[in-house]
């Protein structure tokens, strides 16, 4: 029996209807989509304008906008015309018929659902629809890569040729990413496009499969090799740009084109070229033959030449002809690693010096180099930070996220400083106080800072504080004038400013003071049109219904700082560590940015880093009170910046700008110097024979830490270069042979004017034996008084904590070892500097302070030459004097037994220093 496809016992939808649900979706749709973007559009509009980077905005808005325009054209052109031209050529049978017949010979009812959506939907609609909903989600994955092309199109020359292809670099950093997004998204149009395709012709048809019958139709045949063809012919506008990718390839041996590449694998890809043309040419001839052999063929000859071309023969001529002369043919390319390496990460900047490695220090050489030993850093970030905690918090609420090295001018002296600002974090609150108005209107800002210096300490072993307390106290320090904080580290919640009641600003006793805000920050939230917008953005319906946000109101968002600046320019990559600078009484975060590409010809890329060329073309400069956002063009030579500026020309500011007191506290960053020693551990080596074997390979030091052995961080001291006459602020870092623990070199980057930028690595002679870091600690580890004494402290209750650091210290041509040490109680949180441990060549010693350190150091017999007669100044030695300091050592010795409790200690150290001061009487009175 055949069931019609029309009775009265059933109702079939009418077109009308199912055309009138269609738009009804589709409208909602378009009404959704703009809603859900315009309150991120406008919120981005009003926050920009506020800071005066509008520009900025409509600058990337629109590059967003063209991006997302061409590409959802091309997409929907693409799929649309194909779609269209499948229901044009799908042929024109009745399915629900052919249905009929063969379920009626069955003698079930045949299945009509779908004939009825093929013959009842209004396909035209349907494919335009559908096209522009794909392209829809294909635009709005392709809309990040605006970068990329507006790079492309404000390109700037580098203004060097690779030498493979003697193309400029600039092809390379802002051509070539935007060639592969292009080939990449015309692929995926078309590939979407013959399945779009596709699913027409099988609803209606023309392609069959299941398990009885598996065809498709001549016409499908034909629009499928059209298609195929076009596939091919982008294939092989695709291997054309594979062969500049040659220049990124890493056998183990070369990073970029090696002998092979160049040899067999570039010629390959002009084979592959040629095929894939080929095999275009062939998908198009088929659409006069209609047959599916024409184009498997054609699939076939691309994929098994790019098999044997591409793959097999690269292989096999690397093995048996390349590797058995590897280093001969090698060569020239890995000269050109080494070359373009150097190039890219600015290591052939760097100054190589040799350095004696001398043992002739002395106190009038101390003297001579007082800076540097008067700024050596004798407190490490997790103790001072737990002490800092503990002192200066002063309210739960309050935290100091990071501690930050820097110098300043103090009482006429460059001092190297630690400093810290104090944040406030509304979320460690009380509980029962976490509401909305202490979140958003009262609680709003931080207050102030700490700052100490790096090696002095009080007689209890705290830090001396150079700034302390709320309000900021300057007992030596700068003085702050504004210290009120509200971007920074740590701020993420938004806050509401100038409302109806003042704002907490610091505890006082039991009371509090309250303060209100007077300064530029903030967007104004007085309209209620505006309220409502960030009601809805936030999704805070508290925001409308607040009687505390009066028409002067404004509100705080994106207060990080790092946010902040991301949100302005998104085409930076940003230091880990931004830092608190104190300039002309108000606070400000200084944070560097760097300009990366990943496209270099033949660079190594950097390790756990997508980049292989980066550039500090950037500094940033984030006002705590206000918000605004300074950026300082420090690289004129950078090409990608250089891009940018063309771009946003009202974004960069010169250097020469910058405020005269923050030029002082400009520094060398940390992300970069890291980057730099890591690849200059491998690339200082510049002669192809040497890195082919790795003979002259460096590593980090290794020290001790985390209860295990950790590799040494770069670390900011001031100090004075051999031969120069006065001292700077470096950022430094000691190398170590591969394997080894002897130092044999250290890397130095200069962070002050005029020589700000310059790096340097002062290399030690080869045949010379110096001691490395972790040697150092393990002559200190195996010094039996200090071993004694640190195993005396652990049993009496307390914590002994070393420094993080051994500090290497160089001092004209010879190296000076220190390290601090720190007592904690067992279940307390406030580590007390309580030694200073020094080693120099042979000797090492512990004593209370650096001086006392360095004074036993150089006293000892054999440590130093004499220095007898030296100028008036300089510590006295003799019989005397070393009885006077032996003295003065045990009675130090005995202080510290008795504060331990230990009675027996105490009265043996006493004792001992009785001996002394009874023989020193006996040689005064001549008795």
């Amino acid at each position: 029996m055949t069931i019609g496809i029309t009775g009265p016992e059933r109702k079939v939808p009418r077109q009308s209807a199912v055309a009138g649900l269609i738009v009804a979706a589709v409208a909602i749709g378009i009404f959704l989509i703009p809603l859900w973007l315009a309150s991120d559009v406008l919120v981005d509009w009003l926050w920009f304008s506020s800071i005066g980077y509008l520009q900025v905005f409509w600058t990337t808005i629109g590059a967003k906008a063209v991006v997302f325009l061409a590409v959802w054209t091309g997409t929907a052109v693409s799929l649309w015309l194909n779609g269209w031209l499948a229901l044009r050529l799908a042929r024109r049978r009745s399915t629900q018929v052919v249905a009929a017949t063969m379920w009626s010979a069955a003698g079930n009812p045949p299945p009509d659902l779908l004939a009825l959506v093929r013959d009842r939907m209004p396909w035209p609609r349907l494919i335009a629809g559908g096209a522009a909903l794909l392209a829809l989600l294909v635009a709005a994955a392709e809309v990040g890569n605006w970068g990329v092309f507006v790079q492309f199109v404000y390109q700037v020359p580098y203004g060097a040729d690779d030498p493979l292809y003697n193309k400029d670099i600039g092809f390379y950093l802002f051509s070539l990413p935007a060639y592969i997004l292009i080939k990449n998204w015309m692929m995926l149009a078309i590939v979407l496009s013959a399945l779009f395709a596709a699913a027409i012709y099988w609803v209606h048809g023309d392609i069959e499969y299941d398990v009885r019958r598996r065809s498709m139709s001549s016409t499908v045949i034909a629009h499928g090799s059209a298609l195929l063809g076009l596939f091919f012919a982008v294939k092989a506008w695709s291997y054309g740009l594979d062969r500049y990718l040659l220049l990124y390839g890493d056998n183990g041996v070369v990073v970029g084109a090696s002998y092979t590449d160049v040899h067999v694998g570039l010629p390959a890809l002009w084979l592959m070229i040629g095929l894939s043309v080929i095999a275009a040419l062939a998908a198009w001839a088929n659409l006069r033959v209609r047959t599916y052999r024409l184009p498997a063929a054609a699939f076939l000859l691309v994929v098994i030449g790019s098999f044997v071309l591409s793959g097999v023969l690269p292989v096999l001529f690397r093995q048996f002809f390349v590797k058995p002369s590897e280093l001969e043919l090698e060569r020239p390319y890995i000269e050109r690693n080494i070359a373009l390496t150097r190039q890219a990460y600015n290591l052939d900047q760097i100054a190589a010096k040799p350095f004696a490695a001398e043992q002739k220090l002395s106190f009038k050489t101390l003297e001579a180099n007082k800076a540097t030993i008067d700024n050596i850093r004798l407190w490490d970030w997790l103790p001072l930070s737990d002490t800092y905690a503990q002192l200066q918090e002063i309210r739960t609420y309050y935290k100091f996220h990071d501690l930050d090295v820097d110098r300043y001018w103090l009482d006429g002296s460059y001092q190297s400083v630690m400093l810290s600002a104090r944040e406030l974090r509304p979320s460690l609150l009380p509980p029962n106080a976490q509401t909305w108005v202490n979140r958003h209107v009262l609680f709003t800002h931080g207050n102030g800072a700490v700052m100490s210096p790096v090696t002095r300490k009080s007689t209890e072993g705290l830090p001396l504080l150079y700034l302390r307390d709320i309000p900021p106290v300057a007992d030596g320090g700068p003085k702050i004038h504004e210290p009120r904080i509200y971007y920074g580290e740590r701020s993420d919640n938004y806050v509401i400013v100038k409302g109806s009641t003042p704002e907490f600003d610091y505890p006082k006793g039991k009371d509090n003071v309250y303060a209100a805000y007077d300064g530029s920050g903030g967007v104004p939230i007085g309209a209620m049109v505006w309220r409502g917008l960030f009601a809805y953005y936030f999704n805070d319906p508290n925001l409308l219904l607040s009687s505390y946000v009066t028409a002067d109101s404004r509100i705080m968002i994106r207060r990080n700082i790092g946010e902040r600046v991301r949100t302005i320019a998104p085409f930076l990559r940003l230091d880990h560590d931004p830092y608190l600078v104190i300039s002309n009484g108000r606070m400000f975060w200084m944070q560097d940015a760097y300009t990366v590409s990943s496209y270099f010809p033949s660079a190594q890329p950097a390790q756990d880093q997508d980049l292989n060329y980066i550039r500090n073309s950037v500094k940033v400069i984030i006002d705590a009170y206000n918000g605004t956002v300074d950026f300082y063009l420090m690289d004129t030579g950078d090409p990608v910046v250089a891009t940018y500026q063309r771009i946003f020309p009202n974004l960069f500011k010169p250097f020469s700008v910058m405020p005269a007191d923050m030029q002082k506290h400009i520094r060398y960053p940390e992300d970069l110097f890291l980057i730099q020693a890591q690849l200059y551990q491998a690339y200082h080596m510049e002669a192809a024979d040497v890195f082919y074997n790795r003979e002259d390979l460096w590593q980090f030091p290794r020290q001790p830490g985390g209860g295990g052995v950790a590799t040494m961080a770069p670390y900011y001291i001031i100090m004075r270069l051999p031969g120069e006459p006065q001292a700077e602020f470096f950022l430094m870092l000691p190398m170590v042979p591969s394997r080894r623990d002897n130092m044999i070199a250290w890397l130095a980057a200069r962070c002050d004017a005029p020589d700000y930028g310059k790096l340097i690595v002062y290399e030690f002679p080869k045949e010379k034996l110096v001691y490395g870091p972790f040697q150092i600690e393990a002559r200190i580890n195996q010094s039996t008084e200090i071993s004694q004494q640190i195993t005396l402290w652990n049993q009496m209750g307390s914590r002994v904590i070393r420094g993080a650091n051994l500090l290497v210290i160089p001092i004209e041509n010879s190296i000076l070892y220190v390290t601090p040490l720190y007592l904690r109680a067992e279940h307390g949180h406030l580590p007390e500097l309580k030694r200073v441990i020094a080693a120099y060549g042979e000797h090492v010693v512990m004593k209370e302070t650096l001086d006392e350190a360095l004074s036993a150091l150089f006293t000892e017999p054999g440590a130093a030459p004499s220095i007898a007669g030296t100028k008036e100044g300089v510590p006295a030695t003799g019989p005397a004097a070393n009885q006077a300091r032996q003295a003065l050592d045990r009675y130090n010795q005995a202080v510290e037994r008795l504060k331990s409790g230990d009675w027996k200690g105490f009265g043996t150290q006493f004792d001992a220093m009785r001996e002394l001061l009874e023989e020193m009487n006996r040689r005064s009175t001549g008795h």
